[in-house]
């Protein structure tokens, strides 16, 4: 398999799943900014959706959309626990949680990496961030994971859109339960093993 991605973004998601899952993968780095490849191919011809993550199967297919990606990876491996079954109660909360990162989170976020957004657009968006953040507090207060009491690909993606916050001069220490949560799964080998891949060398 390989992972497209670009390092700052939402494919870090899928790139902490591979790692928690321990399985083979390439690393091929996009370009953000003119669309191309490490290795000099125009990405758009790979996703034409022009984002990162796009996973590339073994047998050429392309899966993309982080949320799909890591439910595909974690079903690859059920004994590793990162999803509940298909079809199962568990699954559709699991669901429930990607979809409030994705919409809430991921896209209430993504605004904010507007450098000529006024300052009063930027505020209302800050502030609709932390009401979610309000929330998060409140639940990660209750439970150790988004899902109960073991690590999920939901908390693979929430910790990694919460890591924009520095970008946007935020500081979680503001939701303790959350501050606390995102450096707990700092600390896991995968995610260290992910951050180190996607450093600059």
């Amino acid at each position: 398999m390989k992972l497209y991605y670009a390092p700052n973004t939402c494919s870090l998601s899928p790139h902490i799943v591979l790692r928690e899952l321990e399985l083979e993968f390439e690393l091929v780095k996009v370009d953000n900014k003119n669309k191309l490849t490490a290795d000099g191919r125009d990405f758009r011809t790979i996703n034409p959706k022009g984002y990162v993550a796009a996973l590339e199967l073994d047998d050429g297919q392309i899966l993309t959309e982080g949320p799909a990606i890591v439910q595909y990876l974690a079903d690859s491996k059920p004994e590793k626990g990162l999803a509940p079954p298909a079809n199962s109660w568990a699954r559709v909360r699991l669901q429930e949680w990607l979809n409030f990162i994705t919409s809430e989170i991921h896209a209430g976020s993504a605004p904010l990496f507007n450098s000529t957004l006024p300052e009063n657009v930027r505020a209302i968006f800050r502030e609709k961030l932390f009401r979610q953040f309000d929330f998060l507090q409140v639940t990660l207060n209750e439970k150790t994971y988004l899902t109960g009491p073991t690590f999920s690909v939901a908390d693979a993606y929430l910790f990694t859109v919460l890591g924009w916050s520095k970008f946007f001069s935020i500081e979680l220490h503001r939701w303790p339960a959350l501050s606390a949560y995102r450096d707990m799964i700092s600390a896991r080998p995968a995610v260290q093993a992910a951050l180190l891949a996607e450093s600059p060398q």
